[in-house]
């Protein structure tokens, strides 16, 4: 029995990674158990393992009484006495039994017990071992599926990325390495479930932090992010120092730093902007490179209105509406985005404001006015370059066009507009 003993210490030592005494407090527990259930029922007993040899030895505690009333639990002083004498009433003497005397339905039932040790030993080691890894980025292999969630292999333990938490579009293969962001150890009745997530934004933010060395020493700080897993990702930076471009710092040199997160996220889009505390400013940050033509702010309601051209609409919208929704959740304010209205306007309409303008130079006419501009003079700097000759070609007489001509120069000098 030593050396099966010794097996099942070494075994649990090498690949269990469980200590000899915590494996020996646990399997004579077991044994003291499941003897009390049988043969030995209602006698106490003291064993002991030798962690080296693993030899068991087993005594059974007698307490010395007067008069004998259950001989599993108490011996006679006089028999006591002619064993050791130095008992007395009241003592406990230590009779050494052979452990196989325990019985074969002892060993059987602490075999059983020992597993159930070791499957608890095994959770508290889980928990021991990634307890420190939470909220940071794992690196495992895929196993299975299993109902739709993913069981990845971490090395020491197995853990669950659950439907909600993979990327649409991702496939992952038996075998495969992925890197995962290790989200929380969860309890259940089967002990702590490592829970894993690649869908998850504190898994781009971890990626940020590990490759961008100014957001892990506190220069730059991600002040705002929102993500649709897979397809694009909005953050915004700013920075404590003056001197660093918080923007340049996240995208790296020639790009380097955010083309390796996109190549982690599997070609997922990633939009790094500047951060302004003003929600009116960071909406149109965040909306480049569409160009708003006017925008509505409600406070009260925390909704901003913009309008931008027909060509930018579909840029500032985004594919099924991504871009508005990402740019809504990054500021924290309702964004609606809507095409601008431009109003048509007449030729005769445009004729008229042009002659009303003509109009404001003293001396001349509604009537005169509105010649000039039918002849393409719409504005007052049109006449720099106007002579008499000009004006008679419009049916104006000489004294006219002369009049015309007065007037519109000392308007335009009155206006600080030289000839």
């Amino acid at each position: 029995m030593s050396s099966e003993i010794l097996s099942v210490l070494e075994y649990m030592e090498k690949e269990k990674g469980i200590g000899r005494e915590d494996m020996i407090s646990a399997i004579i527990t077991a044994i003291k158990n499941a003897a009390a259930k049988g043969v030995n029922a209602g006698q106490e007993l003291k064993i002991t393992i030798d962690p080296r040899h693993g030899r068991m030895n087993a005594w059974a505690l007698l307490d010395v009484v007067d008069s004998v009333s259950d001989p599993k639990t108490e011996i006679s002083l006089e028999k006591a006495r002619q064993i050791d004498d130095e008992l007395n009433i009241g003592d406990v003497y230590e009779k050494e039994i052979d452990p196989a005397y325990l019985g074969r339905i002892a060993a059987q039932t602490a075999r059983q017990a020992i597993m159930q040790r070791l499957r608890q030993f095994e959770k508290e080691r889980i928990y021991d071992d990634f307890k420190d890894q939470v909220g940071d980025i794992v690196s495992g292999i895929v196993r299975r599926r299993e109902r739709g969630d993913l069981v990845v292999d971490l090395g020491k333990a197995e853990a669950i990325m659950p439907s909600r938490d993979q990327v649409p579009g991702e496939d992952y293969s038996p075998g495969e390495r992925i890197r995962c962001f290790l989200l929380k150890i969860e309890a259940t009745n089967r002990g702590p479930e490592l829970i894993l997530t690649r869908s998850n934004p504190k898994f781009v933010l971890r990626l940020f932090d590990l490759e961008v060395t100014e957001i892990a020493d506190g220069t730059v700080k991600i002040e705002a992010f929102s993500r649709e897993p897979g397809y694009r990702t909005k953050i915004a930076v700013s920075s404590t120092d003056p001197k660093v471009d918080p923007v340049g710092a996240c995208v790296g040199a020639r790009g380097a730093r955010v083309k390796s997160i996109v190549r982690e996220l599997g070609g997922e889009k990633i939009d790094i902007i500047r951060y302004f505390e003003d929600p009116k400013e960071m909406a149109l940050e965040a909306l480049k490179p569409a160009v708003p033509r006017n925008v509505y702010m409600d406070e009260r309601n925390r909704r901003i209105s913009i309008e931008v051209s027909e060509d930018d609409l579909a840029i500032a919208i985004g594919r099924k509406g991504q871009n508005a929704r990402l740019t809504s959740k990054l500021v924290g304010w309702k964004i609606d985005i809507m095409k601008q209205e431009i109003k048509e306007v007449s030729m005769e309409t445009k004729q008229a404001e042009a002659a009303q303008g003509l109009n404001q130079i003293e001396g001349i006419d509604a009537a005169t006015a509105e010649r000039l501009v039918n002849n393409g003079l719409i504005s007052p700097e049109l006449f720099l370059d106007v002579e008499e000759e000009d004006l008679a070609e419009m049916g104006f007489s000489s004294e006219e066009a002369a009049d015309i001509l007065a007037k519109v120069k000392q308007f335009l000098q009155s206006q600080g507009i030289s000839s």
